[in-house]
């Protein structure tokens, strides 16, 4: 096939970029080497539209080890031990093949993890669907859903939390973002540059197929109404191979061969060996007549472009292959030495004989485009009119509770094993965030994933910052204390000013509440070009969703508390209200509407309030807690309620805000919490110049209004499970 301009356009590259690749090279590129840039500085790989704005984000602090720049993100909790954690997507891969894209999404993060030497102890994720009532949006759900059981359950780690939304906007573009955590030893952390001339290149893992060439690319561009046919470009999972693998590659670094790792994931053999060497200032030459493979005559174009899954490429030393390989072959998996590192700062590939590729890693790395793209920042919102409650207080509520952006996640959940392992302590719906003993310790380690698209669609930057504030908020509503986040940022084409400015404005809001709430980022991605090309020719975007993966530390596991209601306590508001009803779940259920400003944030009260659940969870002065965020108040109450099956009775607000806007308005830093002692808890936190006022008293068998409505606990879980089922039902 002859390389030209045409063909490199078809691969992605711009007519600009294929002129800095001739450039670079000072002749055309073979077509091996013209796929190799094509990967290397797609949107997929080289943050080439967002790398420029992700530079403000704070990254350190005392307790980060090693922050973005790695496969994953490392902080210190104590006792010798490190949590390694990450988000990815796996957006476009889902639409087209759901279980296959959701199973390998979950495959990838799962190696970015045990690549650093961590065994993985939970994994989470976050899901976007389209509308209810799409035709397509129930076959997506259950291959997302059975694609991400099927893979977890089967390697052996947990599912213990996660999130889903719907929304016409995820109609032909769903997000399907991936989370894992790992422990492993502080002073056996392993790190992806390559190290030591002469030393050996090896290749472990599951044989190469043809499976996922272009995958990056295809994940770097719009959908077209040919999206249906990339099916070649999704790549094909085994999670029985992948848990060998986990097992081989840890047995392995339990000794001193290897002295650098890394996972073969998006552009396969190119990425690795590329990001490997570059990052240890070394040339690195592969001899792909050695690479396991299970097709018969496949390219080294085919060969370095794979994404066939559970593959790892290691640097070992010399006199430790031997080790290597029989450790391989006792878990039934290849083991090849495909190359060596060199001095000669390029990447050499050779195939039977002929050198398909040589090219400089220096500039292949270093000149890959960096854009800094026009945007518009967003308008403001239109202002919220006046708004009344068309339904009683009751009615509206369980009209939220079976709404699909509320209701009940136990049809999703209960596919996921949540226990396996051992050392799950909250399994998914018994607080706010999933809470993992580490093992042999008296810690352990609060994990959440949050998002709250609806008001990033109306203002990024308020949305994003409040996306943190909303993980901050959940890890602090177990006791424990947050101590950093992974982000996955999911948008449209940057090449519109208009999304291009959702992204600067996510990025922005994102950095101001870290450095607020001193919650660095450690670890990242960023999916864009999440829109579908209609017959007409129009795109259109999903709604901006930063989705922010967040890890708090417990340092007594025993200290830690749920969301369900305990007997005869009283339930203490922490927090002010103001009923703010912009862009809340009321709004648009109830009403139908999506308008308004939403809520802000005071990131001084943030801080306030939370410090102080914190220290009254510590102390134990709180017996159950549940941060408000989507529904207001009177929805977590209600799931308060269905947590525990004990029931509460309301007192009057008497607060001169309008019903609907107290009991479902979405004003933040505020929780609701179950103390045996309600004025003590309420004096405590005058005290601390915290707001806090009871406003019921827990037990009994159903939510009793102010006004002596009462709903049973069976009612409301009914409303509550109703929705999955009759979805998934047809």
């Amino acid at each position: 096939m002859t390389v030209t301009e045409s063909l490199a356009r078809e691969l992605g590259l711009t007519a600009e970029e294929y002129g800095r690749v001739l450039s670079i090279m000072g002749r055309t590129p073979s077509l091996t080497e013209l796929g190799i840039f094509s990967a290397m500085w797609s949107e997929h790989c080289s943050y080439k539209s967002s790398r420029k704005w992700l530079r403000q984000l704070p990254t350190t602090a005392p307790w980060v080890v090693h922050g973005p720049g790695e496969n994953a993100g490392v902080v210190d909790i104590g006792h010798g031990y490190v949590a390694i954690f990450k988000i990815e997507s796996h957006n476009h891969p889902s639409f087209i093949e759901p279980y296959q894209g959701a199973a390998t999404g979950v495959g990838g993060i799962l190696r970015d993890i045990f690549a650093m030497g961590a065994r993985p102890i939970a994994n989470l994720n976050a899901l976007r669907f389209g509308a209810p009532e799409n035709p397509m949006t129930r076959r997506i759900i259950d291959g997302v859903v059975r694609g991400i059981g099927g893979y977890g359950n089967c390697v052996g780690v947990p599912t213990v939390g996660g999130e889903i939304n719907f929304h016409q906007a995820y109609d032909t573009n769903p997000l399907v973002n991936a989370m894992t955590v790992g422990l492993a030893r502080k002073d056996k952390v392993f790190l992806s540059a390559a190290v030591g001339v002469g030393n050996p290149v090896v290749y472990v893992g599951s044989r190469t197929g043809r499976d996922g060439i272009h995958g990056a690319t295809m994940s770097s561009a719009e959908f077209d109404k040919e999206a249906l046919s990339k099916r070649p470009t999704v790549q094909v999972g085994d999670p029985f191979i992948e848990k060998l693998l986990i097992e081989a590659c840890l047995e392995l670094m339990a000794t001193d061969a290897i002295l650098s790792i890394q996972d073969m994931g998006a552009a396969g053999l190119t990425s690795s060996a590329v990001e490997m060497a570059s990052k240890g200032g070394v040339g690195i030459t592969l001899d792909l007549d050695a690479v396991p493979q299970r097709e018969t005559g496949m390219s080294a174009y085919e060969m370095m472009l794979s994404e066939s899954q559970e593959r790892m490429l290691m640097v070992l030393r010399p006199d430790r292959t031997d080790i290597a390989r029989q450790i391989f072959e006792k878990w039934e998996l290849d083991c090849a030495i495909i190359g060596h590192l060199t001095e000669t700062g390029h990447l050499i590939v050779k195939h039977r004989g002929v050198v398909e590729a040589d090219i400089p890693l220096t500039p292949l790395v270093d000149q890959a485009p960096v854009y800094d793209r026009p945007f518009v920042p967003q308008p403001p919102a239109a202002p919220l009119g006046k708004v009344y409650a068309p339904l009683s207080l009751d009615d509206m509520l369980l009209r939220l509770l079976e709404s699909p952006d509320l209701c009940s996640r136990a049809w999703v959940w209960n596919q996921y094993d949540s226990t396996v392992g051992g050392q799950t302590v909250f399994r998914p719906g018994m607080a706010d965030a999933a809470v993992v003993r580490v093992e042999e310790t008296s810690i352990g380690l609060a994990l959440t994933t949050d998002c709250t698209p609806r008001y990033c669609q109306a203002n990024a930057r308020v949305g994003a910052a409040q996306a943190v504030a909303e993980t901050w908020r959940n890890i602090t509503a177990t006791g424990a204390r947050p101590l950093a986040i992974t982000d996955n940022l999911n948008f449209g084409n940057p090449e519109k000013p208009e999304v291009m400015g959702q992204i600067v404005g996510a990025i922005e809001g994102m950095a101001e509440a870290c450095k607020a709430l001193d919650f660095p980022v450690v670890s990242g991605n960023v999916s864009l070009y999440n829109e579908t090309r209609h017959a007409d020719g129009s795109t259109r975007a999903i709604l901006p969703t930063p989705v922010i993966g967040g890890l708090g530390l417990l340092e007594d596991i025993h200290c830690a508390v749920g969301l369900g209601l305990h007997e005869g306590e009283d339930l203490v508001l922490i927090g002010a209200t103001q009923g703010v009803l912009g862009q809340s779940l009321w709004l648009r259920e109830i009403l139908g509407q999506e308008e308004g400003d939403p809520p802000c944030i005071d990131w001084h009260a943030e801080r306030r309030n939370g410090d102080f659940v914190r220290k009254s969870i510590q102390s134990g002065d709180i017996t159950a807690c549940h941060d408000i965020s989507d529904g207001g108040i009177l929805v977590a109450v209600a799931e308060m309620i269905m947590a525990s099956g004990v029931g509460c009775e309301l007192e009057s607000p008497d607060s001169g805000i309008r019903p609907e806007a107290f009991w479902f308005g979405e004003d933040q830093s505020r929780y609701l919490v179950c103390t045996e002692n309600g004025a003590y808890l309420c004096e405590q936190a005058a005290q601390a110049d915290v707001p806090a006022r009871i406003i019921g008293k827990t037990g009994g068998h159903a939510l009793i209004f102010p006004s002596g409505v009462t709903i049973s606990i069976t009612r409301l879980k009914s409303a509550h499970m109703s929705f999955f089922p009759a979805l998934m039902a047809g």
